[in-house]
């Protein structure tokens, strides 16, 4: 130090003050980009902020693929019926996850059709999302019928959330929705399915979720003392959605207009229910357009009123420019509770 001292004071005004200037500059961009590299998380906000106020991107924080429509049950509200049998290559699916990852993707939700029904597909995609790609929360959203205590000891240590779906603890009401294997019409004992499930979770150390919708059928029943039995750590309550090209009318595969209750009649059931833990309504106005949903084809899914579609696949156009082929409502996003 003396002698660098030295040597600064002998150099002709203004070199001093510009090297030391130099080194302090030097010195501080050295030490931010080593911090950096030991906190990954921090480079990785501070990316996705530039992305998004400098660059203007859609960060699509929370992705929910629907790899298949494959499904055992024929529930009459269902949303994403079976018009394809598609699923794509493992690859390629790693792929799409990878590039949703690098676009800023923190939390990814399988869903369907019924993921059960692929035992290795999915817990390789999760295993890869946690353990390569190393996202903050992945779940897997099923009607239950297909998960084994197996399946949990062998991939449960890759999730983070197992959702199920429990629209009634009433037999008569499941039949009338529609949860009966499709290839047999036998009645799920969902009851007890619920405590087995929540008992592996449990002993595999994964949080366990309900999901119920909110139906013509079911929107009087009285859940409270069965839910909390199950001591679930969320309970998601949705709205029926009719999604033009979907379930809007008798020409689809399902016709879930019959099914749709007012916003008064889900006003009353959440009423009922309401301050239980972890109870989360979502009424169409906050679930219309504000998940983000990529299909079997890696494309983003536009469900609004007037049957939009889909967006191109984000393997064949990128990720920016298939959000922008659809309307994602960031604000509702943010309002239910996505963050």
């Amino acid at each position: 130090m003396p002698l660098l001292k030295t040597l600064l004071s002998n150099l002709p005004s203004p070199y001093p003050l510009l090297l030391t200037t130099t080194l302090t500059t030097s010195t501080a961009l050295l030490l931010s980009f080593l911090y950096l590299c030991r906190h990954p998380s921090t480079l990785r906000h501070l990316t996705l902020l530039f992305c998004r106020k400098i660059l203007r991107h859609t960060i699509p924080i929370s992705v929910n693929y629907y790899f298949t429509r494959k499904c055992n049950v024929s529930c009459k509200f269902c949303f994403h019926t079976e018009t394809t049998s598609h699923t794509e290559p493992l690859p390629r699916a790693k792929e799409a996850l990878s590039l949703l990852t690098t676009a800023g993707m923190r939390k990814l939700n399988f869903a369907g059709g019924e993921p059960f029904l692929y035992q290795k597909y999915p817990g390789e995609l999760c295993q890869f999302a946690k353990q390569q790609l190393k996202l903050e929360s992945v779940s897997i959203a099923s009607n239950g019928t297909k998960v084994t205590e197996k399946w949990i000891k062998e991939w449960g240590r890759y999730i983070d959330i197992l959702a199920i779906s429990c629209d009634s603890f009433i037999p008569e009401t499941n039949a009338r929705i529609g949860r009966m294997d499709r290839g047999t019409g036998t009645l799920f004992d969902n009851v007890k399915k619920l405590r087995e499930i929540r008992g592996w979770c449990e002993k595999y150390g994964i949080k366990f979720k309900l999901n119920t919708v909110v139906c013509s059928v079911n929107w009087q029943e009285g859940m409270v003392e069965q839910v909390k039995e199950l001591d679930r750590f969320r309970w998601k309550v949705f709205q029926v959605l009719v999604v033009a090209g979907e379930n809007e009318s008798e020409k689809r595969l399902r016709d879930a207009r019959s099914t749709a209750v007012t916003d008064e009649q889900f006003e009353a059931f959440c009423e009922r229910h309401r301050g239980g833990k972890g109870f989360t309504p979502e009424p169409n106005s906050l679930m219309r357009e504000s998940y983000l949903i990529l299909d079997e084809y890696c494309r983003f899914l536009d469900p609004g009123y007037d049957g939009r579609g889909h967006s191109e696949s984000i393997l064949d156009v990128g990720v920016q420019k298939a959000l922008s082929q659809i309307h994602w409502d960031e604000e509702a996003f943010v309002q239910r509770g996505g963050l």
